[in-house]
C-alpha cells in the first residue's frame, strides 16, 4: 500500500510539473481575445458609428468586407466605398472618379479607423504575423505582450508598421496596443482604452492617444515609457452613436 501512494504521489508531481510547463500561445491568447470582445459578430452584424464629423458603416456582402465612410457637406453627400482592394467615391449617389494617388489615400484613411475599430478582430487576418513577446506589467497591472508585422502581399500600403498590443491576462482583453509609421515623417503612437461598451454582444472603446515626449524610442520599450511618464496626449479617439444590427 505504501508503495502504491508513493508511485501515486510521483506520477501526480510529474504530471503537474508538465503542466507547469504548458506555456500559452499567441494565437490562443489572440483568439481568446476575439471571443471575449464579441468581435467574430462582424461576419454576421452591420456596424456603422459616428467619428469626428463623419459617418461610418461596416459590413459583408456576399462574402467581402465592405467598408463605407459618409460625410455631409452642406446639400452635398460624399460616400466612400472600399470593398476588397477597389475604392469607389459618389457625390449624391453618382460615381465619380477618383485619380488613383487620392483613391489610395481615401482607403487607407477609410481602413485604418474601420480597423482600430474592429480590434481585436482583425489580427487574425491572413497578412498578419504575431509574435508572443511574454509578460509585462504596465500601470501595475500584468500583460501578455504581442507584437505584430503584416506580409507585404496584403498587408496594405503601411505593411512595414510595426504593431503591440497588450491583453490582460485574465480577461484577455486588449487594453493597450502601440505603433510605429513612415508616413508623413513617420512617429510612434500609444493607445490606452477606455469607456468600453458592448453594444448586441461587440465590444467597442475609445482610445486616449500618446506620443513620445522626446523623440522617438525603440517601439518595443514604449510601454515603459508611459509607465515612466515619457509619453504625451495627444488627443482622444472617441466614438459616438454605435449600432450594431444582425443581418
Amino acid at each position: 500500500m505504501k508503495r502504491l501512494l508513493v508511485a501515486l504521489t510521483l506520477v501526480f508531481a510529474i504530471g503537474c510539473k508538465q503542466e507547469s510547463k504548458k506555456t500559452i500561445t499567441v494565437q490562443e491568447i489572440v483568439d481568446q481575445s476575439i471571443s471575449d470582445s464579441g468581435g467574430k459578430g462582424f461576419n454576421n452584424h452591420k456596424v456603422s458609428f459616428d467619428f469626428r464629423d463623419k459617418h461610418y458603416v461596416s459590413e459583408n456582402i456576399d462574402g467581402q468586407r465592405v467598408f463605407k465612410r459618409i460625410s455631409d457637406l452642406d446639400s452635398t453627400t460624399i460616400t466612400d466605398v472600399k470593398r476588397g482592394d477597389d475604392f469607389e467615391r459618389y457625390i449624391n449617389d453618382s460615381l465619380t472618379m477618383v485619380p488613383d494617388t487620392m483613391a489610395v489615400k481615401y482607403a487607407n484613411s477609410i481602413n485604418s479607423v474601420h480597423y482600430f475599430v474592429r480590434l481585436p478582430y482583425g489580427l487574425n487576418d491572413g497578412a498578419v504575423n504575431k509574435k508572443f513577446l511574454g509578460k509585462e506589467t504596465i500601470a501595475g497591472k500584468e500583460y501578455y505582450k504581442v507584437k505584430v508585422t503584416f506580409d507585404q502581399q496584403g498587408g496594405g500600403d503601411d505593411f512595414d508598421d510595426t504593431y503591440l498590443y497588450w491583453f490582460d491576462v485574465e480577461s484577455f482583453k486588449p487594453d493597450y496596443l502601440a505603433y510605429d509609421f513612415h508616413v508623413n515623417g513617420g512617429g510612434q503612437r500609444f493607445r490606452k482604452a477606455y469607456n468600453e461598451r458592448y453594444v448586441n454582444g461587440i465590444r467597442f472603446v475609445d482610445y486616449e492617444n500618446y506620443k513620445p515626449k522626446e523623440g522617438d524610442s525603440d517601439i518595443l520599450e514604449i510601454g515603459q515609457l508611459y509607465d515612466k511618464d515619457g509619453l504625451e496626449l495627444l488627443s482622444k479617439i472617441e466614438l459616438e452613436n454605435i449600432a450594431v444590427e444582425k443581418y
